[in-house]
């Protein structure tokens, strides 16, 4: 069996490490050999009705165990699997089913409602019903001769900055972030992961992937959950967590609490971290944040280590990946000059192969990311913004992110998101949401001259909104697009008014 497949990781791992504990999710928990079986036998319940190699299985499913069955069972048979986030509903609900073409759906109970109002075509399948394919009451298949280039899922992006889109992952690139982003984290077999991020997302599926690469154990939370997060990793007996997005100023915004060390974490996957924010976290819960930068599109291109680290940077060029920093002509720039990131590879099939709709990039060929960074003369690599993120004001280029960065050094803030909006003279002024800490009240003009002592007069937002919460998709990414949107209202604090 090929180990660079997902069913050859699986296969190799069970042999290797058969009793040890593997999986925890929703109240189940499996050892490598009972994985190994559970992928088995979930393919020849799919095959029981009806699916083929080839054929596309989406899901709508929560962080249940009949998710992680049906991503191994598909790769087990030869299918595809579509793993849907959760929130998605109407038009965008029926834009993934058409776009991914999938023949079947597996879904929640509670979520089928929203499937019948899309028209769906297909075979659906409710999770608990006596028709969807359960593992263990089928029998076991051998494993599909899938090639290392086969699609293994197709994974639709966040769509924060436009229409989501459908990557074509293939096997080789699950089983790379497996081995990748293991070294980078110092994996081996005397770890568990915890994550509760969701699993129809890259990360908390790579994390599988970490886990069957070194034989560890990881655990699969619901949700996350600020107030409970650190309880529910010592639950866990995690020694390595993930957070993403809004999740590190939201759990230093708690209250501090005897949760906050009682763990056995010591380090985590914390992409995009502010620099800010890293020492404060690891003082307060003893977790040394590992920075990258990786995307559904890619792999761990650039990378740290535990004991390696700089606070606000993405880290290094990893070996057998290359990065360039370019213009919009994309010819190089000088080193300390943002520009635009783009990435290749040498190891075979570590990039997804293309988007749905399109035809697959050339091996070896270049990606554009659509991050703005910086290269520094001695290789380390910061980010600076999204570049459809970046604020055109006055002729000066403003970093959302680094605005952010400034407004979450204020002591009252527990969130920050920073996004332009029209001028009256052209171009873009910048506005900013912000959510207060607990117990605490935010006076808008005083964010502004927060951010004056911080930022150049340029950056200094014109347009102050004080927020209860910010729009976030399932994975903790702020919804840019429902602020841009929103604009100002009658309640934004206006400098200039």
């Amino acid at each position: 069996m090929n180990r660079m497949t997902i069913p050859g990781l699986v296969d190799a791992a069970a042999a290797d490490h058969g009793e040890r504990a593997f999986l925890t999710v929703d109240g189940v928990r499996r050892t490598y050999a009972q994985t190994r079986t559970a992928a088995a036998t979930m393919a020849g319940a799919l095959a029981d009705r009806g699916c083929r190699p080839g054929d596309r299985v989406a899901t709508l499913l929560s962080n249940r165990v009949e998710l992680v069955d049906v991503v191994l069972g598909c790769a087990w048979l030869g299918a595809v699997v579509v793993p849907l986030n959760t929130a998605l509903h109407g038009r965008l609900l029926r834009h993934a089913l058409d776009e991914s073409e999938a023949r079947f759906l597996y879904v929640e109970e509670d979520l089928a409602a929203r499937v019948g109002e899309v028209g769906y075509a297909g075979q659906v399948w409710v999770a608990g019903s006596s028709s969807a394919p359960v593992h263990g009451v089928a029998r076991a298949l051998d494993p599909y001769p899938s090639r290392p280039g086969d699609t293994a899922a197709i994974l639709f992006t966040s769509g924060t900055t436009g229409p989501s889109r459908g990557v074509r992952c293939p096997h080789a690139q699950f089983v790379w972030w497996g081995r990748n982003v293991a070294d980078s984290l110092r994996l081996n077999t005397d770890d568990t992961l915890y994550t509760c991020l969701p699993l129809f997302h890259t990360n908390a599926l790579h994390a599988l992937a970490q886990a069957v690469t070194v034989g560890a154990s990881v655990v699969v939370d619901r949700r996350f959950s600020a107030s409970r997060y650190w309880a529910r990793a010592a639950g866990a007996r995690a020694t390595c967590v993930y957070v993403l997005g809004a999740m590190v100023p939201m759990l230093l915004a708690q209250p501090p609490g005897p949760d906050d060390r009682a763990h056995r974490a010591w380090r985590g996957l914390g992409p995009g971290t502010p620099g800010a924010l890293w020492d404060v976290f690891r003082e307060r819960f003893g977790v040394t944040l590992v920075d990258g930068f990786g995307s559904t599109e890619t792999n761990l291109v650039i990378g740290s280590v535990p004991e390696d680290c700089r606070p606000g940077y993405m880290g290094t060029v990893r070996e057998g990946f290359e990065a360039r920093v370019v213009d919009a002509e994309l010819s190089c720039v000088p080193d300390g000059t943002p520009g635009e990131l783009v990435v290749r590879t040498d190891q075979e099939h570590a990039f997804a192969t293309g988007y749905l709709g399109y035809a697959a990039p050339a091996p070896g060929a270049w990606r554009r990311t659509g991050d703005r960074v910086v290269r520094e003369p001695d290789g380390w690599f910061r980010f600076v913004d999204r570049v459809k993120d970046c604020i055109r004001r006055r002729g000066e280029n403003i970093s959302s992110y680094e605005v952010e960065v400034a407004l979450q050094a204020h002591p009252d803030i527990a969130e920050a998101a920073a996004f332009p909006v029209p001028s009256e003279l052209a171009e873009d002024e910048v506005m900013v949401a912000v959510v207060p800490r607990a117990g605490r009240a935010l006076d808008p003009a005083q964010v502004a001259r927060h951010c004056a002592t911080e930022l150049p007069a340029f950056a200094v937002p014109r347009y102050v909104d004080v927020v209860a919460a910010l729009p976030l998709t399932e994975t903790g990414k702020v919804r840019k697009s429902v602020l841009r949107g929103r604009g100002v209202t009658g309640e934004t604090w206006d400098r200039c008014g």
